[in-house]
This record gives structure tokens, sequence and C-alpha cells, in this order.
């Protein structure tokens, strides 16, 4: 894994991990004369920077990447749509009452008959 490339989090996550595993006496993964490893006092994180920078450990870093969330946005346009399809419906059932309120009111045998009488009476 490329140092450049890496967050300083992730550095500093690496290189604590990579310390504690030299210090319980891992072995290291470059090759250090005795002069270099004195000039760094031997230290693990002195140690584990310097893995680092050359390339060689073996860690990987997974970093979750964001999906898109396009379903709850179709849920929320369904949801709409559902409530529309609702509204319009009640509308529709309304308007058919209605007009079978008419159709009744029309149909009514007590009514025709009130009208067949009167219109009788007239002549």
């Amino acid at each position: 894994m490329d140092p450049n490339k890496l967050t300083r989090y992730e550095r500093a996550r690496i290189l604590g991990a990579r310390a504690l595993q030299i210090a319980m006496n891992a072995p290291l993964l470059v090759k250090l004369s005795e002069e270099e490893l004195e000039k760094i006092r031997y230290d693990p994180l002195k140690i584990a920077e310097i893995e680092l920078n050359s390339g060689v450990l073996p860690i990987t870093v997974k970093r979750p990447i964001p999906q898109k969330k396009e379903e709850p946005l179709k849920r929320v346009k369904e949801k709409e749509i559902d409530e529309k399809e609702i509204e319009e419906k009640k509308i529709e059932e309304e308007k058919e009452i209605a007009e079978e309120g008419e159709i009744m009111a029309l149909a009514n045998p007590e009514e025709e008959r009130e009208e067949e009488e009167e219109s009788e009476e007239e002549e």
C-alpha cells in the first residue's frame, strides 16, 4: 500500500499496530544494520515507520465506500404516488356516491308516483 495515499488516522493506526508487533519481538521486514538500529535507539515506532515508508508492510486498509441510497428515494416517491392515488380514489368514490344519490333520487318509486299523480291532477 502506498503510504502517500493513507490518511493520518490510517497511518497512525498502522504504525501503532506494527510498532506493537515489533515490540513483541516480531521479525523485522526490512534489513537494518546494527548501526542504524542504534541510531534510532531500537525504537519500535521508528522501525515501523521505516517499514511503512519502504512499502513492505503486508497491511491493507479497507475503506467503506458509501453506497447510493436510491431505494429510500424510490420508496418516498412510491408513497407519494400511493397518497395521490388514494386521494384520487376518494374523489372518484365521492363523485360516484353523489351520482348514485342523484340516480337514487330519480329512481325512488315514491317520488315517481308523486310526480305521476301531480301530472294527472294537472290534466
